[in-house]
């Protein structure tokens, strides 16, 4: 398998607030949502605060029969009252609660799937260098696991920290209320247990970006596994590949079962704090019940409130954990956002309109990542309707050459022209559907046949999809399939041959009737027979176009205007068609690099010829 490489984009760190407040934009479409649930939480923490009242009320007069405690009667009629205000209330809460999951749910799952198109789009949008040094992988759990760590902090985490806030503050102020010396005595301890509950905040951040790193990098392996499972299997690297992922699988746990210990460390600290403070509580008020300071209902609804607040005082340690991962997803998400794609529109790019088909490269230099250079002064016009055959030894810069013409990367010097216009000048998407392409390496989604013809042409009539596939010799085994046109392929066409897949991207090509093509080896996987049909198909198919053809038969450089012959970057030889002779003769006669290549590997097929 492919070597381990870096993550494409090092994480930075920002602080939390930045992140967090970027974030939270993405509810500003769905604020009805939120508004509500906020609305929500302040009437349920009122709820909340009014239920140890109550309680306090029916020891105090329903059961003692008086504000002092311990009086000769009771009234059954407040206990009554008071029990059904409580079931009431208990209602109500419900009712709210259920409200306030609902809403939060369809505001943050709606940011989710924003942010995940907002991915999406920029993934497409951005430049092949960009995906060069990108890994699958990696991008794919940006795109779920982190965008869904952001919409649980935009859903219930948020509104559960502010209700836990609002929930702190009213207790504070009803216990000040009630009783000030016990108020102060509870008090005491919440700066410790806010102390706790921020550091343990503090360290886990990192924590949680370094897991949802190895996520990424786990996620990577076993993508690429899948992936090259065929590869793996040919060489028996089964074991190792296990073994790999073994590796990758175990520091993902080392990292969860860190982060899990300090878990485990902080918890029973604030289960520490909460006891002494409950336990403070009962023996001060105890004293002050039996003083007279105190009613045994107000002690009661002391302890309820203690209670109350001790609860989300623990709750706040894993809320701040939930929004530290949120915090580590955002950094990961938001730099993918922001990344700046190398080959964009310029400020005020035109539209092409529909090209003759020149194309010419003046003095095009290109490197990859601005260090591997690649091509260096390549010079040559193609005239519309030309064939140009590229032809030179792997890695001599021939996919390189035909990637400028659509913009796949932007050279370094020089420029690239069609009908003299440089082509940074006019917007992508108008260049680019003015040329079809066949790569190399045929790529087939994972649906029906007649959707990857039409690919290029969605609106397509049945017939439009009908003939491209007869042009591209295509129509003949598609209609052997059990489900014809509508049969699915697969993901990545796995389920046709090497020669159907490329037939298809043939057809594809041919339905978008573009004005430039390029073949990149288009019949490499292609036997004898069919190459005859298909490169009928394509004589036909090229006429009046300008066309650019990886050459790896003798018949493609035959059938060519103009041979380029390319050796480390540069254009060392060129033939041109004339009434005397053509490019495959001139090139015998003038260039030993080519006759080297036809001695080696083209003369024999034109001895099968």
């Amino acid at each position: 398998m492919a070597a381990d490489v870096a993550d494409p984009l090092p994480l930075r760190r920002p602080g939390a607030i930045p992140i967090l407040a970027r974030a939270l934009t993405y509810l500003r479409p769905y604020w009805i949502y939120s508004a509500g649930a906020y609305l929500i939480l302040l009437a349920n923490t009122g709820i909340t605060l009014a239920q140890p009242l109550i309680i306090a009320r029916i020891v105090d007069v329903g059961i003692g029969g008086g504000t002092g405690g311990a009086s000769a009667g009771g009234d059954s009629a407040v206990i009554t009252n008071n029990i059904l205000l409580l079931l009431g209330l208990a209602l109500v809460k419900g009712l709210f609660t259920y409200l306030y999951g609902r809403w939060t749910e369809v505001a943050s799952q709606n940011v989710a799937f924003d942010l995940r198109n907002a991915i999406h789009d920029k993934l497409q949008s951005l430049s092949f260098s960009y995906h060069d040094r990108s890994e699958s992988g990696q991008l794919l759990t940006r795109a779920i696991s982190d965008v869904e760590r952001i919409r649980f902090l935009t859903g219930r985490a948020l509104v559960t920290l502010s209700q836990l806030v609002v929930l702190i503050i009213g207790i504070t102020i009803s216990m000040m209320l009630m009783n000030v010396q016990l108020a102060l005595l509870t008090m005491v301890i919440v700066p410790f247990m806010a102390y706790a509950s921020v550091e343990f905040g503090r360290r886990i951040r990192p924590m949680f970006r370094q897991i949802q790193q190895q996520v990424s990098d786990l996620t990577t392996r076993l993508e690429q596994n899948l992936r090259g499972a065929r590869i793996v299997a040919a060489f028996a690297q089964e074991r190792a590949e296990v073994e790999r992922l073994e590796a990758e699988n175990e520091k993902l746990l080392d990292l969860n079962l860190n982060a899990a210990r300090l878990r485990s460390g902080f918890l029973p600290l604030l289960s520490l704090f909460a006891s002494a403070g409950a336990i403070a509580v009962l023996i001060y008020g105890g004293q002050q019940v039996i003083r007279g300071e105190l009613t045994i209902g107000e002690l009661v609804a002391f302890t309820t409130y203690v209670g109350q607040l001790l609860r989300p005082t623990r709750r706040l340690g894993m809320i701040i954990s939930a929004i530290s991962q949120a915090v580590a997803s955002g950094v990961r998400i938001f730099e993918i956002l922001d990344a700046k794609s190398e080959v964009a529109d310029l400020p005020g790019a035109e539209p092409l309109g529909r090209v003759q088909g020149s194309v010419s490269f003046e003095g095009v230099s290109f490197a990859y990542f601005g260090r591997h250079q690649v091509l260096s002064g390549i010079d040559f016009e193609a005239r519309p309707g030309e064939v140009v055959a590229l032809l030179g030894a792997t890695g001599s810069g021939k996919s390189s050459v035909i990637n400028l013409v659509p913009r796949f990367y932007d050279p370094t010097a020089g420029r690239v022209l069609i009908d003299g216009q440089d082509i940074r000048e006019v917007t992508l998407n108008s260049l680019r559907d003015q040329i079809g392409i066949v790569l190399q390496d045929t790529t087939l989604f994972a649906a029906t046949i007649r959707e990857n013809i039409s690919f290029g042409r969605p609106g397509a009539t049945e017939e439009e999809i009908l003939a491209a596939a007869q042009a591209a010799s295509a129509h003949e085994f598609i209609l052997e399939m059990s489900e014809g046109y509508d049969t699915r392929v697969g993901e990545r066409g796995m389920t046709l041959s090497g020669g159907q897949k490329q037939r298809i991207a043939i057809a594809r090509a041919i339905l978008k009737d573009p004005r430039i093509l390029i073949l990149d080896d288009a019949t490499s996987s292609v036997d004898t027979a069919t190459e005859a049909q298909v490169q009928a198909a394509l004589a036909n198919l090229m006429q009046g176009r300008t066309s650019f053809v990886i050459a790896q038969r003798l018949s493609t450089i035959r059938r060519a205007d103009q041979v380029l012959v390319l050796d480390k970057g540069r254009v060392v030889a060129r033939g041109q068609r004339t009434a005397e002779h053509t490019p495959h003769d001139e090139l015998l006669r003038t260039s030993g690099l080519y006759a080297d290549i036809y001695n080696r590997q083209l003369r024999r097929q034109e001895t099968a010829e």
